[in-house]
């Protein structure tokens, strides 16, 4: 689409949000609720339950919406997409902070109207974080990032004292093509019902019970990114095979989506990070890069592992490695806390956001483009979104201790992998993760599955072991 064309796209997504707004809302529909629920009476099964307790939740914070606010919030996403894209390219943060503000102030207002469908006091930041992680509070997140604020900048020391490889590696566009399609025809890609394709930005979408799609992308000068990316989204499309959706009741209900977006995230970073840049796995596959290229410039699988696993700080959260995500995640929490509750002036982002990145990484920015202009996230006010992603290293910290402990102990994970059989490590997902979808939050989930609640411990114990290694 070209930029011209941002505004008259913004009037027609209002106009479509506008009347799903409508039907969400109308009396009919909730009568509809009403009698499913008179008809199901004591008979009903837990499952049908939690289903219609979800969508009675849905309404009851639909209703509270201004149809008015609904539509607007809408056209200054669209707007503001639009203002950030050019904004960052031309290095102009001036020129996007009215739509940021503007953004801003529709999302408290937002935040104002839905906390009367609250059944407890939540703070607007938590309120608008609510679809994103139900019943997160900013108390809970701070006691989980403490001991990552305190902890991995301790290993990003130790990281920075360890030889860095970075082997000179064309591969061409066709082989990374190639070593893609072979990871996802291993990893069980079924053509009847998944589509793998090319996008500006790598994601997975669910569009009907067996309409699976995932995209990546080939970075030039990043002869690993399009292969870990593959890696990444696949993980996600196979928690969305394997949610709870079979039968009527389950696709689309409430109880057949994702726990939430920080377990959403855990099941990617799982295959990305414990499987494809684990040790037994770079063992497995430097034969099939080193005959895409004609050679071997790690000089061995140990050097192929290493580069899968740089560590080092960087400017850009999607290229940061295991040490320094979480970090960036951290600072964007703060600093969403600070422009939503705290009166933090927009045009005062820029200078907050590369001191505090200073703090925790030693790092600066060079320009806004590669410094608070970067992620999409804030152009389209998506609030309370960020931290499910640093949710979803710890979550998947966790998870991957139960499974090894279920599989035979440590390093049944390890054992798995390095002989080809990561099918195990699927099925144990499908029996014991993907099956809760809506029944449960991203907590019970957790500590249903390890015994005990969620912790950054887990976390902190695989990245130094992962340094022990290097």
């Amino acid at each position: 689409m070209p930029a011209a064309g941002a505004a008259w796209r913004g009037e027609q997504l209002a106009l479509l949000a506008g009347q799903l707004h409508k039907h969400q809302t109308s009396n009919e529909y909730a009568e509809l609720l009403e009698a499913a629920e008179a008809e199901l009476g004591a008979e009903a099964t837990q499952e049908q339950r939690r289903n219609l307790q979800l969508l009675q939740l849905e309404l009851k914070r639909q209703r509270c919406l201004d149809p008015q606010l609904v539509s607007a919030i809408t056209q200054a996403q669209s707007r503001g997409n639009a203002i950030w894209q050019a904004a960052r390219t031309s290095n102009d943060f001036p020129a996007f902070a009215p739509a940021l503000r503007e953004l801003i102030e529709l999302r408290q207002q937002q935040a104002s109207q839905l906390a009367n469908a609250e059944s407890i006091a939540r703070s607007p930041w938590e309120i608008l974080a609510q679809p994103f992680e139900p019943d997160v509070s900013k108390a809970r997140l701070n006691q989980l990032f403490a001991p990552l604020k305190r902890d991995l900048p301790v290993l990003l020391e130790k990281a920075a004292a360890m030889p860095q490889i970075h082997p000179s590696a064309e591969l061409s566009e066709n082989s990374q093509n190639r070593l893609c399609s072979r990871l996802l025809e291993s990893w069980g890609y079924n053509k009847s019902c998944c589509q793998h394709s090319r996008s500006a930005h790598p994601f997975s979408c669910t569009l009907g019970p067996q309409d699976f799609r995932i995209t990546n992308r080939v970075v030039e000068g990043q002869p690993l990114s399009a292969f870990l990316a593959t890696a990444h989204e696949w993980g996600h499309s196979l928690y969305e095979q394997g949610l709870p959706r079979t039968g009527d009741n389950y696709f689309p209900w409430p109880l057949g989506d994702a726990t939430s977006m920080g377990v959403h995230e855990s099941q990617s970073l799982f295959w990305e990070c414990r499987v494809a840049r684990s040790k037994e796995f770079a063992v497995r596959w430097h034969p099939h890069f080193c005959a895409e290229l004609g050679g071997d410039p790690w000089k061995g699988s140990s050097g192929f592992w290493r580069s899968l696993n740089p560590m080092q700080p960087g400017l850009i959260r999607v290229e940061a490695d295991e040490l320094c995500y979480c970090l960036h995640i951290v600072m964007r929490f703060e600093l969403e806390l600070a422009l939503i509750e705290q009166g933090l002036p927009v045009e005062e982002l820029p200078q907050h956001w590369n001191q505090r990145l200073n703090e925790l990484l030693g790092i600066k920015p060079a320009n806004d483009s590669e410094g608070c202009l970067q992620d999409i996230h804030w152009a389209e006010g998506l609030f309370g979104y960020f931290p499910s992603y640093a949710l979803g290293h710890l979550i998947s910290a966790q998870l991957s201790e139960a499974m090894e402990k279920e599989l035979g102990g440590e390093g049944a994970i390890a054992t798995a992998i390095s002989s080809g059989q990561e099918s195990k490590l699927h099925q144990w997902l499908c029996q014991n993760v993907y099956p809760l979808g809506r029944s449960v939050n991203s907590e019970e989930l957790v500590k249903n599955v390890s015994g005990y609640p969620l912790s950054a411990d887990p976390f902190l114990r695989y990245l130094n072991q992962k340094l022990l290694d290097n």
